[in-house]
């Protein structure tokens, strides 16, 4: 006969397992974790930022397909594999759309790419110079399965780079809103009187300031970039989560086991992490499925202003700015792209933190 567990947690993950939306939300998240891990293995264009730009070939429909001759360069990129994986390849070859080319005698002539009906400029290399290397080595079909932005720069491969931005920064803000939030929240609620009194302060006032004013103030003080949007987003998340610490460790610090912890000569340190922290992270684990979601919009409002990501860096957000207009100019699809991404990833928090409030529901 199968022993059955009964324990809290068990109960717990039973009941997330039972929700077939939240399940489904939290192998997304896992799912686009690893392509933001994964991004320039997977991108067509692995350059830097994916950041390969054809002004020639700008605005094309999904599933546009060019010949893309690739010139070879003197100087050579050194670059580790770890560098590649994370930060994108260094290419040093230059990359040209054409239209057609042909081979007479070791010299490739070709023709530029020209869109709207026009003609291309006609080019020739000498295939003598590069002599361990074939035609097929130079010229390759490039298929561009979401199209191209107005740079003419492919639109999966930026897509696929900035979900790192979009995701990361939810773990990031998420991190030092925690640490802030439940440092200030366990102070505040264990200690209370004037303790409580300044803290409660401190966050009314940090409350009352609307969030995405907050942030632009704070990444004007730090500077426009990268690490200092993560870092302005966490420190605007951490009021809610103080809050929640607060009243939850003032409605347990009164409790038979926390009594008992004193009496044993345990000290407030000891008492408070050990003790009546772990007993009340459930709350606080699906405020943080929230602010994951609301990281990623903060950052994507950033972006779209202009003060978030800064390029030739993929973000979604500015991805949107810099395509809206396209909306009314029949390629909707430029800005709509992003658009669905930020809000796919958005709504799976969103339902992640419905299942584990559902979960964690004791009365449940």
């Amino acid at each position: 006969m199968s022993h059955k567990s009964h324990s809290l947690k068990q109960l717990a993950l039973q009941k997330f397992k039972a929700n077939f939306w939240g399940v489904f939300s939290f192998y997304f998240i896992v799912a686009v974790g690893i392509v933001s891990i994964l991004a320039y293995v997977l991108a067509p264009d692995n350059s830097q930022h994916a950041n390969q730009m054809h002004l020639s070939i700008h605005s094309k429909q999904p599933g546009f397909n060019v010949l893309m001759l690739s010139i070879p360069s003197q100087s050579k990129a050194e670059q580790n594999i770890l560098s590649k994986l994370f930060l994108g390849a260094k290419h040093v070859n230059t990359e040209v759309p054409i239209s057609n080319y042909s081979v007479k005698e070791g010299v490739l002539t070709y023709t530029e790419y020209a869109s709207d009906g026009l003609k291309g400029v006609e080019k020739a290399i000498d295939l003598n110079a590069f002599p361990n290397q074939s035609v097929d080595g130079f010229i390759k079909e490039r298929t561009f399965l979401f199209g191209t932005d107005k740079y003419g720069r492919d639109l999966l491969s930026r897509v696929l780079v900035g979900a790192r931005i979009s995701f990361f920064i939810g773990f990031v803000a998420v991190f030092i809103s925690l640490v802030i939030g439940v440092f200030m929240g366990s102070v505040a609620g264990y200690f209370g009187g004037k303790v409580d009194a300044l803290i409660m302060w401190v966050i009314n006032v940090t409350w009352s300031i609307p969030t995405l004013l907050l942030v632009i103030a704070i990444t004007l003080a730090l500077g426009k970039g990268f690490w200092q949007v993560f870092i302005a987003v966490g420190l605007t998340m951490w009021v809610e989560v103080a809050r929640v610490v607060r009243g939850q460790i003032i409605s347990v610090k009164e409790m038979q086991y926390v009594t008992a912890a004193r009496a044993l000569g345990f000290n407030d340190f000891r008492i408070i992490t050990k003790h009546i922290l772990p007993n009340i992270m459930a709350p606080v684990i699906v405020i943080s499925a929230a602010n994951f979601a609301a990281a990623i919009l903060i950052e994507s409002g950033l972006s779209f202003l202009g003060i978030g990501a800064q390029p030739p860096m993929a973000s979604w957000g500015a991805m949107i700015k810099d395509h809206y207009n396209y909306i009314i100019l029949g390629k909707p699809y430029l800005a709509i792209i992003p658009g669905l991404c930020i809000m796919s990833l958005v709504m799976a928090f969103m339902l992640m933190g419905n299942a584990l409030r559902d979960a964690m529901d004791v009365k449940g």
